[in-house]
């Protein structure tokens, strides 16, 4: 059996978030993949971070949904989980949600001499990342496309 998951991604995130927005969460995330068989994981966030009891009752709600709609063609686990601390940015709309917050950015090529940054969100304008670099203050322009991973760094580690 053939599975597209990046087709069944994008209905899932069309099916699950205006049920998870309703609930008082932000749909961070959705990643559908084959590990010891296949998981879905959705991946929420709210101000104040996520519970274990929130997970739970998302999970509630979204297992009774995904099992009426039957858009996943197989069996898999769903996972309910928060993104983390750490958690990795992948989306225009994520480093714009962090503004002001510490990051750091590893480049897929160098940039002035490095491929890896740390630094604070300035901005985020058409495909730009604006970074103020923590040690020298320089800003710094990085076209998304340049960025490998970024995830958020925890302050005063």
């Amino acid at each position: 059996m053939q599975i597209n998951e990046k087709s069944i991604v994008q209905k899932v995130k069309e099916l699950v978030e205006p049920i998870v927005k309703s609930m008082g969460f932000r749909l961070f995330d959705v990643e559908f993949k084959p590990e010891r068989g296949w998981v879905l994981r959705v991946i929420l966030d709210k101000e104040g971070g996520i519970t274990i009891s929130d997970c739970e009752e998302v999970s509630k709600r979204l297992s009774s949904l995904l099992d009426v709609e039957d858009i996943i063609p197989t069996s898999y686990i769903l996972e309910v989980s928060s993104p983390g601390l750490t958690r990795e940015l992948t989306k225009p709309e994520h480093y714009e949600f962090f503004k002001g917050r510490l990051i750091r950015v590893v480049l897929r090529a160098p940039l002035e001499g490095k491929r890896e940054f740390k630094g604070y969100i300035s901005d985020v304008k058409e495909g730009i990342l604006q970074l103020k670099e923590r040690e020298s203050g320089q800003l710094l322009h990085i076209p998304f496309s340049a960025i490998a991973k970024a995830n958020l760094e925890i302050e005063g580690w």
